[in-house]
């Protein structure tokens, strides 16, 4: 990862919003491309939440091969990083949180660090360490490993594929307007909202269970996010597959997961015991000195019941 490509993702689709605020502004916009950008938007930060994130890094279930094989190349098209640099870069975080050694805590470095500011102060040697260190298990699966070196292929796809769409609906401009409502525009919004997971819900919003950091749930996020903007929830049960713990709090990635699991597949779906939940909550008697030996006993708890 190094800097200029980063900057690119920062720099290029910020470029892009502008250029088509002014198309739209002077009624050179089309409803064909909204839609367009908002399908993107969804499938690939699907890619992030279903696959990266929950499956991969937490292990929260299992998936058919499948279906695993669809959300990773989703969530590479997402423009975040290769599966094991993602999941690598999120361990430590999750190791760290909000602690020294994190990489976007934004108690530590500011919600601008922790928004985007933290990649683009990460370089190449940086990230090699990270991965290293963190990303071990990860290239034990030949998946894993695969994806992640064709990583620059399904991100080129993701841009290709709205430019042909594009074109088959209005020639060449069309594939001008789709290459930048289905490619750079839908690039920057997957990306901020999911920066915003680690800058806003650790500034804004409620907290129902004692962690030791500052993760907050976020109703705004949690529905922009998919379901991962209840980051407190979370941060209290990594390992739950879904982050939408009580029933108005919308999850629609841990939907999808209830969905595939009806249906065969996806298995080994955790859970979390409500007595667990109970113990966690804010109300109850913990100080924040027993916490941490807390987490990691229910935790064990959770995975030894699943």
């Amino acid at each position: 990862m190094s800097s200029l490509p980063i900057y690119g993702l920062v720099g290029l689709p910020l470029a892009a919003v502008i250029l088509v605020a002014y198309q739209a502004a002077t009624g050179d916009v089309s409803m064909f491309n909204v839609i367009m950008c908002l399908v993107g938007v969804v499938l690939t930060e699907f890619g992030i939440t279903f696959a990266y994130h929950r499956m991969v890094v937490h292990k929260a279930f299992e998936a058919h091969p499948v279906i695993k094989a669809i959300t990773l190349a989703f969530g590479s098209m997402a423009f975040q990083g290769p599966v094991l640099h993602w999941a690598s870069v999120h361990t430590k975080h999750h190791a760290h949180s909000d602690q020294e050694g994190d990489p976007h805590s934004p108690t530590i470095g500011g919600f601008i660090h922790a928004h985007f500011e933290w990649l683009l102060e990460m370089n190449s040697k940086e990230l090699d360490t990270v991965v290293e260190k963190w990303g071990t298990r990860y290239k034990k699966d030949p998946m894993l490993v695969w994806f992640t070196s064709t990583f620059l292929f399904w991100a080129l796809l993701s841009l290709i594929i709205p430019a042909v769409l594009g074109y088959m609906v209005g020639g060449w401009h069309g594939a001008w307007t789709g290459f930048l409502w289905g490619g750079l525009v839908r690039i920057f919004i997957s990306s901020h909202v999911t920066w915003s997971v680690n800058s806003v819900c650790h500034f804004f919003g409620s907290r129902t269970y004692t962690t030791t950091d500052m993760s907050r749930n976020n109703p705004i996020v949690g529905l922009l996010a998919l379901g991962e903007g209840w980051h407190n929830n979370h941060h209290a049960f990594p390992s739950s597959a879904v982050h939408g713990l009580a029933w108005w709090q919308i999850d629609p990635t841990g939907f999808m997961i209830r969905l595939f699991e009806r249906i065969g597949l996806v298995s080994k779906v955790t859970r979390i015991p409500e007595s667990l939940m109970q113990k966690r909550r804010i109300d109850s008697q913990h100080t924040a000195l027993n916490v941490q030996t807390l987490a990691l006993t229910e935790e064990e708890e959770v995975l030894e019941e699943a």
